[in-house]
């Protein structure tokens, strides 16, 4: 029960036992009684009004706040410019509106006791429906009285289904959607909400939009020199695994072309996908709206050195009024002193002067236009500032001589629902008389400028920031990204090679190939020539497209595996069948090649091709000679140990498992010192090709 309302029932009794005991006079045997009734209700009235502070200052705040709705359903506070300007109030207007049932709607700083408050702005009011608190970000409290409508459940949906900065605006237009659903929805929403995930967020930072801008920078110039640089690789990766150029080169400028079309594409595509332009949902606060609070405490101050905040809970009562009032008063009389103000308003981050109280008063002292001492005392959370403007007061001794206890309170204070700021108010009375005096009048100077309120919430430009150094790291990221890829490139390349090896180069068959080589090895080198064979055919590249060798070289070799690449593989494939094969294939990769492949190595056909004739003994009885097509390590062992030309030449296995000379593993290979065409008939003599 408020002091307010024990007032007035105490006075009614007094005045019904005044009366009544008028009446006793006639009916009493003695007037004793009726006295002592009279004093004691008297008692009574003066313990319950001043056991009630709190209460009384909650009917303060509550009655003022019934006044305002009374004129207008919906009031917003002009404490709150940065994030809820006081312009905003048509906006929610117009969707309170849409709930479908009487709406009152509060928009005030964040409070500990919203609930409280409704219930006693509504009992001021006397008027029933749906009584809604919006702090600077949310709709925070909601009742309704004397009405039907799903409070709690549109609380809840608001509370899940949207992000913690979509702003109040937005959180109210759910909620009235939420409520014009009726309860049924409502209910069912709110459930199903509970279940859902925590939405993302609908706004970026400065730091979002730096990161935005150097990955853009990244991009433009990483990009471009990536197109450039893989160009070339790509073709010579191709070349390398394939073991042949590509048969269509694209043309020089398909590469610069790319890499500008990219350059373009990227600032396009970074502008219209990182188009955000600012961080919060507030809109931009009005000239009327950053004054208003500072012209509604100055007004007040000319009219009384003391303004108490009528939106917050009041927290000094009428005789720490009329005490701090006497205090003023007797200051401004004495030696050096002067004015003092008094400003008890909440300082918030989201107000005009971003919650700097120098810079709240120093705006109040330029609006009100008179030197004094200007205290700023925080009725929410119970700080107090004092700020020297044109008194001959030391304003640096005021600054760091003014005790905690005075500024922050003690745990006492912290623990007191008023913060014990009218007690802390009269001790800096005191100190402020025995504030040392000054010669001149002095001033606290300048408050530190405080953040832009109207361009606080712009987004840094996306071109700017770090998009300059993303310019040079997309260049170095470019170069990382290439230099990896060629990494795992040779290194594809490598297993590639051993999965699939490519044949060995003519140039190094004399010392790489064997004398006596397996059965194994010679599927394996038959698989791996046809296949380079092939490659070549299929790429089209031939250095003179009217020379027959390389067809009648390719046609021979499938010749002897029936057009079948597989067969290398059977155990049925004998060896000379298999070497044919091999010495076919390496002279048709030649012959597309455009290069000389007509003989072979007549002492080892599997060294390659022959560079001259050569007397040479191929065995190793006796000490006959015969002029056969060698090659170079074959010639250079003929003349500097003839003697043991013999342990060069070829020889296979034959069916019973011992090894012989090529010649005289089969009649195929009696061709080979003949030269390729001769090898290349021989095939066709022998599965009867006309």
């Amino acid at each position: 029960m408020t002091a307010a309302v024990d007032g007035v029932r105490g006075m009614t009794e007094l005045r019904a036992l005044k009366a009544y005991g008028s009446q006793g006079i006639r009916r009493s045997p003695s007037r004793l009684v009726v006295r002592a009734l009279l004093a004691l209700c008297a008692v009574l009235f003066a313990v319950f009004a001043a056991a009630a502070p709190a209460s009384a200052s909650s009917d303060t705040q509550a009655a003022y706040l019934a006044d305002r709705l009374r004129e207008n359903p919906v009031y917003v506070t002009d404490q709150l410019p940065r994030e809820v300007p006081k312009s905003m109030a048509r906006d929610f207007a117009r969707v309170a509106k849409s709930t479908g049932v009487p709406t009152y709607v509060l928009v005030l700083p964040s409070m500990a006791d919203g609930e409280g408050l409704l219930g006693a702005v509504h009992d001021r009011l006397g008027r029933d429906g749906l009584y809604v608190i919006i702090d600077e970000s949310s709709v925070s409290y909601a009742m309704a009285f004397g009405i039907s409508a799903p409070a709690d459940d549109a609380l809840t949906v608001c509370l899940y289904e949207l992000p913690y900065d979509a702003g109040p605006l937005r959180e109210f237009e759910l909620f009235a959607e939420v409520i014009a659903e009726g309860g049924e929805k409502a209910a069912a929403r709110a459930e199903a909400a509970r279940g859902m995930d925590e939405p993302a967020e609908m706004y970026i930072g400065p730091s979002d939009r730096e990161n935005q801008s150097f990955l853009t920078g990244m991009f433009l110039t990483g990009v471009p020199a990536l197109i450039l640089l893989l160009f070339p690789g790509v073709r010579r990766w191709r070349q390398k695994f394939t073991g042949r150029k590509a048969p269509h080169r694209a043309p020089r400028w398909i590469a610069p072309a790319l890499a500008l079309a990219a350059a373009v594409a990227v600032p396009v595509a970074a502008s219209v996908t990182f188009d955000q332009t600012t961080s919060s949902a507030s809109p931009r606060p009005r000239a009327i709206d950053l004054n208003a609070r500072v012209d509604r405490v100055a007004q007040g101050l000319a009219g009384d050195p003391v303004y108490a905040d009528p939106e917050s809970p009041r927290v000094l009562d009428a005789a720490q009024l009329t005490q701090l009032h006497s205090r003023i008063e007797k200051f401004g009389k004495s030696e050096g002193g002067g004015p003092v103000f008094v400003s008890v308003v909440p300082q918030l981050m989201e107000d005009e002067s971003e919650g700097d109280e120098e810079a709240f008063a120093a705006a109040v002292h330029d609006k009100l236009g008179e030197d004094g001492v200007y205290v700023v005392a925080d009725p929410l959370y119970g700080d107090i500032e004092v700020f020297n403007h044109g008194l001959r007061l030391d304003s640096l001794d005021l600054l760091l001589s003014l005790p905690e206890s005075i500024e922050y309170g003690d745990d006492k204070a912290d623990e007191a629902e008023d913060h014990l700021l009218g007690e802390r108010l009269d001790a800096l009375m005191t100190f402020l008389d025995k504030a040392p005096r000054t010669d001149e009048p002095e001033s606290a100077g300048d408050p530190y400028p405080v953040s832009n309120p109207v361009t606080e919430d712009d987004l840094p430009p996306l071109f700017g920031t770090d998009f300059w150094p993303g310019l040079f790291m997309g260049v170095l990221a470019a170069g990382l990204l290439y230099g990896l890829l060629e990494g795992v490139m040779g290194i594809i390349g490598k297993v590639l090679r051993r999965r699939r090896p490519e044949p060995p180069a003519t140039e190094a068959l004399p010392e790489v190939s064997p004398t006596e080589p397996s059965m194994s090895y010679l599927r394996g080198m038959a698989r791996v020539e046809l296949r380079a064979l092939t490659a070549d055919f299929e790429s089209g590249q031939a250095a003179d497209p009217n020379d027959a060798r390389p067809g009648d070289r390719f046609d021979a070799a499938m010749l002897l595996i029936d057009g079948d690449t597989s067969r290398v593989q059977d155990p049925a494939t004998d060896a000379a069948t298999l070497v044919a094969v091999i010495v076919l294939a390496r002279a048709g990769r030649a012959a597309l090649a455009g290069k000389s492949y007509n003989r072979c190595c007549a002492v080892n056909p599997l060294h390659g091709p022959a560079v001259n004739r050569h007397h040479v003994r191929v065995s190793a009885e006796g000490s006959q000679r015969r002029l056969l097509h060698v090659c170079g390590r074959c010639r250079d062992t003929a003349i500097a140990a003839p003697g043991t030309l013999h342990t060069l030449v070829l020889t296979l296995p034959d069916s019973s498992g011992s090894r012989v000379p090529y010649e005289e593993a089969g009649e195929l290979l009696s061709a080979v010192p003949d030269g390729i065409r001769r090898l290349v008939e021989k095939v066709k003599e022998t599965v009867r090709v006309p």
